[in-house]
Parts: structure tokens; C-alpha cells; sequence
């Protein structure tokens, strides 16, 4: 029986908003910084914050424009310098919102050595790391980077199964990238023949002889169809159906194994040449001959053609549509709402693009109840703080500081993503995140002027406690970390 996963499998249960507040105000009260400025009272656990009903200190501001405006840059990029708040702000809503979807995707530039990585010169993590991490703050196209984030949440792999001797994870990202807002048909094919997921989820040691379950399993659980929308026998005779391909090898992969032979006095390899793709590589000898029974119809497939089967089943429309809605819009979407565009979808042909322009137009979007109703990653919070303090250079320590808040890129818990909203939130996290504000502006040279930052970045909605500090603080850094600690910096 195969593994079901290389990683295993959480369900953590969610929190609400108030937990998120209230354990962020816990935690940033036990900072020896935030205790000399006083920066909460702290609630008693449990306790709402204000005597409203949904137990939180603001209400929504998403009947004015700006506001919108705001909240759709927080949904849709890592957060915005003042300069592009101010474009987007001129600009309007709708025209904001054409600009993200509809712009070509700006490429990141290349990383240095990554294509030629062999078992002598592998990819370094801090540097991969480091490389996509300065693309998200300085790239021109933000939103195709938050979709890129986004499907590596979605489509896992990590480097340390992967292997950062070859350039298969690199590549990876690059796809991921070019791919983001396309159409789920042709994803599913990238997806299924790329050389990281090839080796993550064990597709290339899959032969007709002796199918491997992984990735078949995975491919309809977690990356198309849902828990539950299949049989047992789906997976094994879909791992059929897609067996058949291996990782390809490299110029540099391969003179590195000829020198290596060579070294030790050994022949070269006589069975490996080079390729000239960076995709797998479909050999049919290693294929399943035959026909399967596979969801509910038998006949010979092969990957394009399991695929499409798949792309055939009701449960897929719903279950990327609730996905994409946690991550961008509501972490409980109504079922009219993921009906609705579920339906949309379907009839787009699977057009992720259509898709996110329903979802960013739906009513639902600037729903008063959606307004702060999700909670920042460490990547989105750090990078939004990077650009908040116009401080581009922090792509390294944004790296490092992600690991201890459980998020090192490139390197996903489990094969189903990352933890989402408030999962994110615990004592040593918020901490964590405090700690790293307050560090980024220790070392920064000069901090620029606070001016309306609170108007930028919280759309001047905060909490009396927050509102009382920020206009009592001595001085623009004291008044920087008070909003970058706050709860409402959090949120998006």
C-alpha cells in the first residue's frame, strides 16, 4: 500500500476573529517593548472586545471608495507602498481591479546558478528563498505574485524532497508564476508534468508494472475534486492511467554525472542523455497498456485524457471556487455564493482569471462581515510591512523570521498547503511578528514620516485602545510599531 502523502495530513481547527484580536493583544502585551509603551490592556480570554455583536472594536468602512479600494490591495497583493494605494485610490475600484487581473505577468529576474543545480552546486535555501521573497515586494505585478503564492499553497511541493540539486523547484515556481491565471485544463497538465511534482509525489517512479498511488490520490483529493469524490479503485487505476513519465536531466545534470563516473573510473552512463525540456518526460514503454475502469468509465487513458475526466466531475468547480473564497474573499462562504460561481467557472472552461474578477466584483467581496475577516500569513504580513516602511532591501530577514513563524517558503508543512487565517495565530507567533516589526525599524537608518499611515494601511478604522496610543506616542518609530503590532495590521 502506497503512503498516502510524503507529509502528514493536519486539520487544525479554526478561530474566529475576536480569538485572533484577543490573542493578539495577549501576546503583544507580554513584549518587554510593547509593556513600556503600554500598548494593550489586555482582555481576558474569551471576553469580547466591544459591546458590539460581532465583538470587535470598528465598523466596517467599506460603503465609502476608498475603503474598497484598500480592502481589494489587501485581498490581491501583499499589501501597497503609499504611492501605489494613491494610483489605486485615483484609479477606482473597477479600473483597479481590470489593471490586476488583465496585466501581463511581470517575470522575476533569474536566479543565479539555479537552472544548472547539480549534486556539486545545489540551490541554496536562503537564496531561493530570498530571491522569490524581493520579487513579491518589488515586482510591478503584485497580484500575479499573490496567485503564485496562492497555487503554492494549493499545488505543494517541497525543496527538501525535491532536491535542491536539481533546478526542479525553481522551475516549479516559474510555472506556477506563468500558469496563475490560466485555465484549470492546462494547469492540471503543468502540474502533472512538472519535474517537482514528478519526485514530491513519486509520478516518475511510476511505471504500468508498478503504479505508484500518490500523486492519483493526491491529484483528485487535494488538488481538483475534494475528500470523498472518489473510490479507492479511482486511485489505483488513475495511477495507471498517468504512469509512464520520468524527471528530465539536465546539461549540467548530466555532465556532472559523466564527471563523476569518470572520477571514480567508471563509463560514463550509457542509458542518460540530456534534455532539451524542463517538464517530464512521457516514455510510453513505461505506460500502463490496457484499459481501467476510472470514475465510472473504462477504456485505454492517458494523462490528458484522465485529466479531462476529471475536469468532468460536478465536485470540481465547487471545491476550487471555496478554496479561492477562503483565501481571497470569506473563510465561510454561503453555499448560494460558491453555487453561483462555481457555475461561472464551469461555464468559463475552468478560466481562473473570469473567476477572480467574479469573485473580486461579487457584492459578497465588500460584504461589511468579510471586511478584516481574514488573517495575514507571516509572508503576506512581513512583505506588506516592507512595503508600508518602504524598506525593499528586507527580503532576507523576512526569510529567515518566516521560519520561526512556521512559513519558510518552498518548504509546506504537509502535501495540503499551508495552515489558513487563523490558524496562524498563537502567542509565540504574534510574538514573533511583533518581534520582527520592532527589529525592521531598529535597523532602519531612517523611518519615514508616519504622516496618515494609519489612512493607508488600516483605512483609518482602528480601536479605541489602538487610536489612544497612536495619539499619545512620542515619536513617528513608536507610532510605526504600534501599527504594525496592532490587531487590525494583522487582518486583511
Amino acid at each position: 500500500m502506497n503512503e498516502p502523502s510524503p507529509k502528514t495530513r493536519k486539520n487544525a481547527r479554526g478561530l474566529r476573529r475576536r480569538h485572533v484580536l484577543v490573542g493578539a493583544g495577549a501576546a503583544v502585551g507580554g513584549l518587554a517593548i510593547t509593556k513600556a509603551l503600554g500598548l494593550y490592556d489586555l482582555p481576558t480570554p474569551g471576553q469580547t472586545q466591544s459591546p458590539t455583536a460581532a465583538g470587535i472594536d470598528w465598523i466596517s468602512p467599506l460603503d465609502k471608495p476608498e475603503a474598497q479600494v484598500a480592502h481589494l490591495l489587501r485581498r490581491t497583493t501583499f499589501g501597497a507602498t503609499p504611492a501605489e494605494y494613491q494610483q489605486s485610490i485615483k484609479d477606482g475600484f473597477k479600473k483597479t481591479v481590470d489593471r490586476l487581473v488583465e496585466t501581463k505577468p511581470a517575470e522575476p529576474p533569474v536566479l543565479a546558478g539555479a537552472d544548472d543545480a547539480t549534486q556539486d552546486k545545489p540551490i541554496k535555501p536562503q537564496e531561493l528563498i530570498g530571491w522569490w521573497l524581493d520579487w513579491m515586494i518589488r515586482t510591478p505585478t503584485p497580484f500575479t505574485e499573490r496567485m503564485t503564492f496562492f497555487w503554492h499553497g494549493h499545488f505543494t511541493s517541497d525543496f527538501r524532497k525535491v532536491n535542491l540539486q536539481t533546478p526542479y523547484i525553481y522551475w516549479q515556481n516559474l510555472t506556477w508564476r506563468r500558469m496563475s491565471l490560466g485555465n484549470l485544463h492546462d494547469m492540471l497538465y503543468q502540474v502533472t508534468i512538472d519535474p517537482g511534482m514528478l519526485r514530491y509525489l513519486d509520478l516518475a517512479t511510476s511505471t504500468g508494472k508498478s503504479p505508484n498511488e500518490n500523486y492519483s490520490r493526491e491529484l483528485m483529493e487535494l488538488f481538483s475534486m475534494g475528500v470523498g469524490t472518489f473510490t479507492e479503485d479511482d486511485v489505483r487505476n488513475g495511477a495507471k492511467a498517468l504512469s509512464g513519465w520520468r524527471e528530465p536531466v539536465t546539461q549540467a545534470m548530466y555532465e556532472a554525472l559523466v564527471a563523476r563516473a569518470q572520477q571514480q573510473g567508471r563509463p560514463g552512463p550509457r542509458n542518460v542523455t540530456p534534455d532539451t525540456v524542463k517538464t517530464g518526460v512521457f516514455e510510453p514503454q513505461r505506460a500502463y497498456a490496457g484499459g481501467v475502469k476510472f470514475l465510472g468509465e473504462t477504456r485505454q487513458w492517458d494523462t490528458k485524457s484522465a485529466l479531462e475526466k476529471i475536469l468532468t466531475q460536478d465536485s470540481v468547480a465547487p471545491f476550487i471556487v471555496t478554496k479561492v473564497l477562503a483565501e481571497f474573499a470569506t473563510d465561510q462562504p454561503s453555499d448560494a455564493y460558491v453555487t453561483r460561481l462555481a457555475e461561472s467557472f464551469r461555464k468559463s472552461r475552468y478560466d481562473v482569471k473570469s473567476l477572480m474578477r467574479d469573485v473580486f466584483m461579487s457584492p459578497e467581496f465588500l460584504a461589511p462581515a468579510n471586511y478584516r475577516a481574514l488573517v495575514k500569513s507571516p509572508t503576506e504580513l512581513m512583505v506588506h510591512v516592507a512595503k508600508a516602511l518602504e524598506t525593499p532591501l528586507l527580503a532576507r530577514a523576512i526569510g529567515v523570521a518566516g521560519q520561526g513563524m512556521g512559513q519558510m517558503l518552498f518548504d509546506p508543512p504537509e502535501v495540503g498547503g499551508w495552515p489558513s487565517n487563523a490558524s496562524w495565530i498563537s502567542s509565540n507567533n504574534v510574538l514573533a511578528r511583533v518581534n520582527f516589526a520592532q527589529a525592521t525599524l531598529t535597523g532602519m537608518a531612517k523611518i519615514p514620516a508616519f504622516k496618515d499611515a494609519h489612512a493607508v494601511h488600516l483605512d483609518g478604522i482602528v480601536s479605541p485602545a489602538t487610536a489612544e496610543l497612536l495619539n499619545s506616542s512620542p515619536d513617528d518609530a513608536t507610532r510605526w510599531l504600534i501599527l504594525l503590532a496592532s490587531p487590525e495590521f494583522q487582518l486583511k
